[in-house]
């Protein structure tokens, strides 16, 4: 290894969902940017594939100003790649680079060739995926190969998110390319696959034999892949300590640390108006409800709470299954109090669906039009009203005011008369607001008509299946999914499988209350952070030390408790739950990247460093105590925190941020590390027997 500058290295993040939304990584780096700009400003880029389809909207091309950068590009367009430089149009605005895996195909077999002879990884031709796994990853390490031969003076540091994007980390270790690797896995493949099957993953997953498993569901070449990544890279990290510990067992390697995936706070802050955007915004669900629930709109609706579940439709991962049931439990133990709540429960999960349910919008039509007819109805009898009150010039005063049974006139009340006999409807209120194409073996309406939740009108709790992303052009909803949670009560997300966890932290920053579980990414980082997180609107239902029966009669005792408060406590629970923002922040979580960075340079550049302190990735951070009777509003440095204070913890770390002035003079101070992993004596995994090793030890 050359001596490189380590103070002001160069870092490229690479995924593939960099300009190019597919799943939740897309959403990790995009609001992560910022503070990743303000720490490397021009020596930060992201590498993505590059995808005509939505490049244009996504990146605004720009020249290339980094020499180094230049003449590996002009030399790859030479070759016949194609691919597109600029900045991405988000916050922060970060240089990107943008490869077209589709302009080198005819080189496909040679490469997938190559990878299987030195590393043992197979790839199927018909596997579209993984061939473009492999395009993109050789790709990425001959440019990144390129410009570590032309910039000898700072250290580079590359990081890749996910299998697809790291097919390079084993070729550029076989290579000996003079760089540092980051690799982070967000959910592994084999964990994935396993929890989607109905298997007990958790209580079993040092019994599963890795190989075989993934061979058996047609997976075992990306398995490979992302086996082969995490070993050959110099730091390997998750996203939270239930994925480290599904990691260990199925990867055969302990990550480093973790990772724990952020937002952007400013995105989602409203301050004070939060509480008046919640008011304003359930005033649009309440006009849904009238219309949904007509001929059978018998309930009140300052005592009903609304209850949401929502992401992709993974009917067990997502903890769909347990949600359903326990509404069931909580309907029953609701008419057993002869509780005056009542709960209307949102599933939205998009499903394949054929056109809105005709009784859906037939009941927003009939209430819309008795809206219209009764503002019509007012508006003459205020304007009767004031004329004759406006003639009065004196004499008997009750003259001048209209007696009330004259109010409505015949017309009015045949009117009137009609659009009320038109809310009659013989049949319950749908179940779901779309006609599902596969209705009959739905998992979710499976199982809602199995516990015969049928929005009957004894039903506490009735259930709305919405098979479809919200939009505000929705001509049911009409919501954008932020106003919509914004809108709800309390968000129930009781995961089987859920490396993060994005829909309870985007709650959290909303202020609306959540359920979780300990098997979530975020369930487990809101346990490890707060003494009692109920106390702040965080829900833990314990899915990992308890029995499926168990667990389901804990998140129906929460969800009964929930409706059990009275609205001065749910306010001051909202409030609560909005004070935790600041531990969501990129901010404060972006730190942990910049420690695997500051490991990542130690561990590839060790003479840079005087000394070798072993003190560990993870570092003590105090829980938060429970509030006291009054709010409590949990902050993590007093009333704010700005870009100056992470500033000034980056630095802290040793980090030289970007048009800073002068380099300080104390010694570049030591990373935490785990244990040493040495770039020179990593076993040999390139040989066909190691990566096909069932033991994996």
């Amino acid at each position: 290894m050359n001596h490189r500058d380590v103070k002001n290295p160069f870092l490229f993040e690479i995924s593939w969902e960099v300009a190019n939304k597919v799943g939740g990584i897309y959403t990790v780096i995009r609001s992560k940017a910022p503070v990743t700009v303000h720490e490397f400003g021009d020596r930060y880029c992201l590498i993505g594939p590059l995808n005509y389809a939505t490049a244009a909207a996504e990146v605004e091309p720009e020249e290339v100003t980094n020499w180094s950068m230049k003449e590996i590009l002009d030399g790859m367009s030479s070759q016949g790649i194609k691919w597109m430089y600029g900045r991405w149009l988000i916050e922060g605005a970060p240089r990107v680079l943008l490869l077209d895996t589709n302009s080198i195909i005819d080189r496909l077999d040679s490469w997938k060739t190559d990878l299987w002879n030195f590393a043992g990884i197979p790839s199927p031709p018909n596997d579209t995926e993984t061939n473009d796994a492999v395009l993109f990853g050789y790709l990425v390490a001959w440019f990144l190969g390129d410009f570590v031969s032309r910039e000898r003076n700072k250290a580079v540091i590359a990081h890749f998110h996910e299998w697809l994007s790291s097919v390079a980390i084993p070729l550029m270790r076989k290579r000996r390319t003079d760089l540092t690797t980051i690799f982070t896995t967000h959910a592994t493949l084999l964990g994935r696959y396993l929890c989607a099957g109905s298997v007990d993953f958790y209580n079993n997953i040092d019994k599963f034999s890795v190989d075989e498993e993934a061979g058996k569901r047609g997976i075992y070449h990306r398995y490979c892949v992302e086996r082969a990544a995490a070993h050959c890279c110099d730091v390997f990290t998750t996203v939270s300590q239930i994925t480290a510990y599904e990691a260990e067992h199925l990867l055969k390697r302990k990550p480093d640390g973790v990772l724990p995936n952020g937002l952007n706070v400013m995105r989602f802050s409203a301050m004070h108006e939060f509480q008046n955007l919640h008011a304003r915004n359930k005033e649009k669900i309440h006009k849904f409800v009238r219309g949904h629930f007509y001929g059978h709109y018998d309930f009140d609706l300052d005592n009903t709470l609304y209850f949401f579940t929502a992401g992709r439709y993974e009917y067990r991962n997502k903890g769909v299954d347990m949600f359903i049931e326990s509404l069931a439990r909580l309907n029953s133990r609701l008419k057993q109090s002869n509780s005056p709540m009542t709960v209307v429960a949102f599933i939205i999960m998009p499903a394949t669906t054929q056109s809105f349910a005709i009784e859906a919008l037939k009941g927003q039509a009939v209430t819309k039009q008795l809206e219209e007819t009764v503002k019509d109805i007012t508006d003459r009898i205020g304007q009767r009203i004031f004329e004759k009150a406006a003639r009065y010039a004196g004499g008997n005063i009750q003259q001048a005011v209209m007696d009330p049974k004259e109010l409505l006139t015949n017309e009015e009340m045949v009117l009137l008369k009609r659009r009320v006999i038109a809310l009659k409807r013989g049949t319950l209120p749908p179940i779901v607001t779309h006609n599902v194409v596969d209705d009959a073996t739905d998992p979710i309406l499976t199982q809602i008509r199995r516990i015969q939740l049928f929005n009957d009108p004894t039903d506490r709790v009735k259930v709305i299946f919405h098979p479809e992303f919200l939009s505000s052009n929705n001509p049911l909803i009409g919501l954008d999914y932020e106003d919509f949670v914004r809108a709800c009560h309390l968000g129930v997300f009781p995961s089987y499988y859920e490396p993060w966890g994005y829909t309870p932290a985007e709650c959290t920053l909303m202020g609306v209350p959540s359920v979780t579980t300990n098997l979530s990414g975020f369930g487990c980082y809101m346990d490890e952070t707060i003494e009692n997180p109920s106390d702040y609107g965080i829900y833990i239902v314990d899915r990992r030390m308890k029995s499926v029966e168990e667990s389901v009669q804990q998140l129906t005792n929460y969800m009964l408790e929930f409706c059990q408060k009275t609205r001065r406590q749910r306010i001051n629970q909202r409030n609560r739950t909005e004070r935790l923002s600041d531990l969501l922040d990129w901010k404060i979580l972006g730190m942990e990247y910049v420690r695997a960075r500051k490991l990542a340079l130690h561990r590839a550049y060790p003479d840079s460093f005087v000394d070798d302190l072993d003190d560990g990735f993870d570092h003590y951070r105090p829980k938060i105590q429970r509030p006291p009777s009054a709010l409590g509003s949990p902050r993590i440095r007093g009333s704010s925190f700005s870009v100056d204070d992470l500033t000034e913890q980056i630095e802290d770390l040793g980090i030289k941020m970007q048009n800073q002035g002068e380099e300080e003079e104390d010694e570049y101070p030591f990373p935490r590390i785990v244990r040493r992993r040495s770039r020179d004596s990593i076993r040999d995994l390139f040989s066909n027997n190691e990566l096909n090793n069932t033991t994996g030890k």
